[in-house]
C-alpha cells in the first residue's frame, strides 16, 4: 500500500467518525449538526492560510478536517493553529489531517470542499484537478497566472458545476461595495476617468541559490513552472520570520505586486465599471521604458484607467462629471464631501450584498449559487493584471478582444497569454 493510500485509509477516511462537542453545550454562535457543515481541506497551508483557516473555523457551517503542504514547518504550524481556533471559535474537537500531497484530499469522500492559498504558479491546476473530482473550491486572488488558465478554470466549473470562490475579500466589504453603488448610481457623474495604485510590475526572479532547508520539497514547491533555479528564503520563508513570501514579484511564481495588490484594487475598479465580464480594449504602456507606472488602459466606453500613484496608498479613484471619490480599506472619501455620505436608496441600483466573504461561499455551496466573486468575476479581474504585466513587458500599444481574448496582431503577446508547463504536470480537462 503506498503511502497515499494508508493516508486515506488511517486518516481522511475516518474523519467521518469524529465527535464534535455541540455548540449548545459549551457555548457558540449555535449548534450545527456535523451531517450539516461543509467539511474542508486546505491546500498551502501559509500564512494567508492560517488567516483563513481564523476566518472558516468561525462558521458554524464549516469544519476543517485537512491541510497539505510540502513545508513541513508550515504544516506543524497549521496543523497547531487548526486545533486552536477550532476550539476557540467553535468548541469543537476536530483533528486536522496532513498531508504532502494535495489528490489524497481530493481522493477523499468526506471532503466537501477546498481552500487553496498556494503561490499562483499552482491555482490553476489545484483549482481544475479540485474541481474535476468534485469539490468546491476557494481560491485565492489573484485567481490565475495567466488568462489561458483563468478561462480554463471557468470551464471546468461549467463543466463539473462547482462553485468557486475568488478571494477578493473587499467585495464583501461595505465601503467597497457603498463605493461602487455611488458610481453606479451616478453620483459621481459620468465616469471619464479611474486611478488605481497598486505596486510594481512583475519581475525576472534571479536570486542567487541557497541550500535548501531539510523542511522544504523545492522541486515540488516548483510544480509545474519551468523555473530552474534554487531555494531562496526570499521566495519561501522560513515560518519564524513570520513574514509575506516574496514570490509574488517573481513571473515565475506570480504578477509582482501589481498583480497581488491589483485583484484588489483592479477588481474594485471593474465592478464600479460595471466590467465583471468584460475589461479594457486598449493597453498603452508609459513612453519611458524604465516606468514602473502609467500604463494606460482603455475600456471601449471611452473611460481610461490608468496604474498611477495619485498618494493616497493602494486605492481606487473614480472622476467623474460631477467630483471624485476615493476608496481604499482605510477610506471612503470624495470632492465634493457630500458625495460620499449618500445614502442609496431602496429603488436605486445595488449591487451583490456579502458582509461575510467565506459565509458567502459557503452559503453558495449550500444553494448551488454564484458567490460574490464568482470563478467569471475573478478570472476577468486576474486577466486585468496579466495584461497589464503584458503591457508592461511588451511596451507598445495592445489592442485586446475581451470577448475572444486574444490580442489584434501581436504573436509575442499572444504568446503570453499562456504558458509552459514542466513535465509531468498539466492541467486536467
Amino acid at each position: 500500500m503506498t503511502a497515499r493510500r494508508r493516508f486515506l485509509k488511517n486518516g481522511l477516511a475516518a474523519l467521518g467518525s469524529i465527535a464534535i462537542v455541540p455548540r449548545h453545550v459549551l457555548g457558540g454562535n449555535g449548534y450545527v449538526a456535523p451531517s450539516d457543515q461543509i467539511t474542508l481541506a486546505f491546500i498551502g497551508t501559509g500564512k494567508q492560510a492560517r488567516g483563513l483557516a481564523g476566518r472558516f473555523s468561525n462558521e458554524a457551517q464549516a469544519r476543517i478536517l485537512a491541510g497539505c503542504d510540502i513545508d513541513k514547518q508550515k504544516l506543524d504550524l497549521f496543523h497547531q493553529t487548526v486545533a486552536k481556533v477550532t476550539r476557540e471559535n467553535a468548541s469543537q474537537e476536530v483533528n486536522c489531517d496532513t498531508t504532502h500531497d494535495y489528490h489524497a484530499l481530493l481522493d477523499s469522500d468526506n471532503i466537501d470542499a477546498v481552500v487553496i492559498a498556494t503561490p499562483d504558479h499552482w491555482h490553476a491546476k489545484m483549482s481544475i484537478d479540485a474541481m474535476k473530482a468534485g469539490k468546491d473550491v476557494f481560491c485565492e486572488k489573484p485567481l490565475a497566472h495567466t488568462v489561458d488558465e483563468g478561462r480554463r478554470m471557468v470551464k471546468a466549473a461549467e463543466k463539473y458545476g462547482r462553485v468557486l470562490q475568488t478571494g477578493s475579500m473587499q467585495r464583501s466589504r461595505e465601503g467597497f461595495r457603498h463605493a461602487v453603488e455611488l458610481v453606479r448610481n451616478g453620483y459621481v457623474g459620468d465616469i471619464t476617468k479611474v486611478l488605481v495604485n497598486v505596486g510594481d510590475p512583475a519581475i525576472i526572479c534571479d536570486l542567487e541559490s541557497q541550500p535548501t532547508p531539510s523542511y522544504l520539497d523545492w522541486q515540488a514547491w516548483i510544480g509545474p513552472s519551468t523555473y530552474a533555479g534554487g531555494y531562496h528564503p526570499m521566495i519561501a520563508p522560513p515560518v519564524a520570520e513570520n513574514v509575506w513570501a516574496m514570490w509574488r514579484q517573481f513571473g515565475e511564481f506570480g504578477g509582482g505586486i501589481l498583480s497581488d495588490w491589483g485583484a484588489h484594487m483592479f477588481d474594485i475598479a471593474q465592478w464600479g465599471l460595471d466590467m465583471d465580464h468584460s475589461g479594457p480594449v486598449l493597453f498603452i504602456p508609459p513612453s519611458d521604458p524604465m516606468a514602473k507606472r502609467g500604463l494606460k488602459m482603455i475600456y471601449d466606453s471611452g473611460i481610461e484607467m490608468v496604474h498611477e500613484d495619485f498618494d493616497r496608498g493602494w486605492a481606487v479613484r473614480f472622476i467623474g462629471s460631477k467630483g471624485t471619490l476615493d476608496v481604499s480599506r482605510s477610506f471612503l472619501d470624495s470632492k465634493p464631501a457630500n458625495i460620499a455620505t449618500v445614502e442609496i436608496g431602496d429603488q436605486e441600483k445595488h449591487v451583490y450584498h456579502s458582509d461575510n466573504h467565506y459565509l458567502d461561499w459557503l452559503d453558495a455551496i449550500k444553494k448551488r449559487s454564484k458567490p460574490i466573486c464568482d470563478v467569471e468575476t475573478g478570472h476577468r479581474s486576474s486577466s486585468l493584471c496579466n495584461l497589464a504585466n503584458i503591457a508592461y513587458l511588451i511596451r507598445k500599444p495592445l489592442r485586446w478582444d475581451p470577448v475572444k481574448e486574444k490580442f489584434a496582431d501581436n504573436k509575442p503577446a499572444n504568446a503570453l497569454l499562456s504558458k509552459k508547463y514542466k513535465k509531468p504536470y498539466k492541467l486536467a480537462r
